[in-house]
């Protein structure tokens, strides 16, 4: 089948129906399913050209092979399997999966797409697992030392994907930390951060430096990759600084400037926002920062914690094409600016400061999250930012807040087949506060909610129980699971962490450190333990990505192997009866992935119910498509 090149646009519809909030869900039927498909109509958005994500995982016994049902394949769809050129399987027509038994790791596989009995062109080859995982390479920046005599090395940390280079492939950004990062309430001197872009064989693409002048630890550098301007390859967006140096060499501002104070922190000097190339990791535009720093105090303190607080995001704010989401500060005054990058023009699209002098902003100090969350959640057709206790509309208007204050973690996403748009569930920081929450994302009305007194650092929402209907919602501070009407439904799962579609159900699995485990009533049961691999960010203990990225619908999950020298992925090798469109062409999903590095890692979630009970799976429509550069 022959790849677009470009964009394309999609359209969905998703299998939920609208029955009120609140209370235990009810079995979600076939025909609840066909009225709520009418109900909740996604709009077109531009998204990327995807190629097969062919991929074949070893079990020992033969290869599990899986592969993208893509949004271009017609719903009558079959496919062939080849291994070389002998047809292995022909006419597969349920899921996108097929286990060959008997077969060696090394098997190479192609598959073609079956349409109205013609078979099409075939796929790239399969990337192989042959030990159950896929290595690919890195290259550990040399370490150094800081002023202050003490020496560090790299990690790798947090990653994102995109097409990079327009091949239909997705590509890795990379993260590399140093050793001594730091939190921002941490005083000392840091390492300059260090992002790569690689290939999934392990070329590397480019290496951006961003200089002594931005700070590294997991709330300075929240960096986007999507493909902003339509023209097929990803852009790399982040905040840099004089000294900051592209991946062919341009130097930002000057080389010679080094505003670090003697307690480590980086509080003067100008601040930048710079698209890059995916290409080849060059300059395309840099602009100031919005905002900027300005005093340092105003923010809560005078050290430098606050005012260094970063979110970033992607979001769909005219439901057609995306922009960028940058931001500052969550525990005093925030402020969150959106931009445009399009024709080689990066411009501003509005700002949102609960500074304003005008109502826009104003009493939604102090409402921040670690992270964020984007969705259409008033179904306008357009994306709203979930930013903790507060939400802000596609225009830059406020929409609502709780004011219940901070929180470290938030799920956005459809929980409920049984009624109409998405639902959230968030946990807060403050011990006066509810310890967690469920929102309604519309309007900010509050559902249900657990009692005050603690500082409640991780909470998770999702469908885990198989059987059960509907999402199930849990916290570090809750010994009880709980139903989407608040009531406690049993056993609290082993971990409050990630989540991974993993095995064959519909139902997610528990994605902790460097494990997957199955949640059961009596106990959870473990599925995959990483081998050689080490998990990011200290005790929260996140992967490097985790999303559907490779294969069917599935998630795959990568790890830095524990020597740095390799990111290990892994992909299930367990089959599924279920046939749905890969996750990437699903809009909430595919920004969820992208701002999945922010701060305090969250996992994503889909725009449409996915779990045990749901309907048809929604199906994206193309809508157009570029044809070249």
């Amino acid at each position: 089948m022959s790849r677009l090149r470009g964009w394309f646009c999609v359209a969905a519809t998703a299998a939920v129906v609208a029955t009120g909030l609140g209370g235990s869900a009810a079995t979600a039927t076939a025909a609840d399913a066909e009225a709520a498909a009418q109900d909740d109509v996604r709009p077109l958005a531009q998204l990327e050209s995807l190629d097969r994500g062919l991929v074949s995982v070893y079990t020992g016994s033969g290869n599990l092979v899986s592969w993208r049902f893509l949004a271009s394949d017609p719903d009558n769809v079959a496919f062939n399997l080849y291994r070389g050129d002998t047809l292995v399987a022909s006419n597969i027509t349920g899921a996108t999966n097929y286990f060959h038994s008997g077969a060696p790791n090394s098997a190479d596989y192609r598959v073609r797409a079956v349409v109205n009995g013609t078979e099409q062109a075939f796929s790239p080859h399969a990337i192989q697992f042959r030990s159950g995982y896929y290595d690919v390479p890195i290259q550990r920046p040399a370490g150094g030392t800081t002023p202050d005599g003490v020496a560090y090395t790299y990690e790798a940390n947090d990653g994102s994907v995109g097409d990079l280079n327009g091949d239909g492939e997705l590509e890795i950004v990379l993260k590399w930390q140093p050793t001594n990062a730091k939190d921002n309430s941490q005083s000392g001197y840091t390492g300059n951060t260090i992002v790569d872009g690689y290939t999934l064989s392990g070329q590397r693409l480019w290496r951006i430096d961003l200089g002594r002048n931005i700070r590294s630890g997991a709330h300075y550098t929240q960096f986007q990759v999507f493909d902003y301007d339509g023209d097929g390859s990803a852009e790399v967006v982040m905040k840099t600084a004089d000294g900051s140096v592209s991946g062919t060499g341009q130097v930002i501002g000057s080389s010679s400037a080094d505003y670090r104070n003697s307690s480590g922190y980086v509080l003067s000097g100008p601040e930048y926002l710079t698209v890059f190339s995916g290409r080849n990791g060059a300059a395309l535009a840099t602009t100031d920062y919005v905002p900027a720093r300005g005093t340092v105090s105003s923010w809560g303190d005078n050290y430098g914690n606050r005012v260094d607080r970063f979110l970033a995001g992607t979001a769909y704010l005219d439901g057609d094409r995306p922009s960028i989401i940058m931001a500052r500060g969550y525990y005093t005054r925030t402020v969150i600016a959106a931009w445009d990058w399009r024709n080689g023009q990066l411009t501003r699209r509005w700002t949102f400061d609960t500074n304003s002098s005008t109502n826009t902003g104003r009493g939604y100090d102090g409402q921040g999250s670690h992270s964020l969350s984007i969705g259409d959640v008033d179904r306008d057709g357009r994306d709203e930012i979930v930013y903790g206790a507060m939400a802000v509309d596609d225009n830059g208007n406020s929409l609502w807040t709780t004011r219940t204050g901070h929180g470290d973690a938030q799920h956005l996403g459809d929980f409920d087949p049984n009624s109409a748009g998405l639902e959230y569930f968030k946990v807060s920081e403050s011990t006066s506060q509810p310890s967690s929450l469920r929102i309604n994302p519309a309007n900010g009305q509050i559902l249900w909610q657990t009692g005050s007194g603690s500082d409640n650092g991780r909470g998770v929402g999702g469908n885990i129980v198989e059987g059960r209907v509907g999402g199930q919602f849990w916290s570090a501070s809750d010994t009880a699971l709980r139903d989407l009407g608040g009531g406690n439904i049993g056993r609290e799962p082993s971990s409050v962490n990630f989540l991974a579609w993993w095995d064959g159900d519909l139902s997610r699995e528990l994605l902790d450190q460097t494990r997957i485990d199955k949640y059961g009533t009596g106990g959870d049961t473990r599925l995959l333990t990483g081998s050689g691999v080490a998990s990011n960010n200290g005790t929260k203990a996140t992967p490097v990505l985790s999303g559907d990225i490779l294969g069917d619908w599935r998630e795959e999950v990568i790890w830095r192997t524990s020597d740095n020298n390799a990111l290990r992925i892994y992909s299930t090798p367990i089959q599924t009866s279920h046939r749905i469109t890969t996750l990437l062409q699903d809009r909430m999903y595919r920004t969820g992935l992208a701002w999945q590095n922010t701060a305090y890692n969250q996992p994503p979630h889909p725009g449409f119910y996915l779990g045990y009970g749901m309907g048809a799976a929604p199906r994206p429509t193309i809508a157009q498509a570029s044809t070249g550069r």
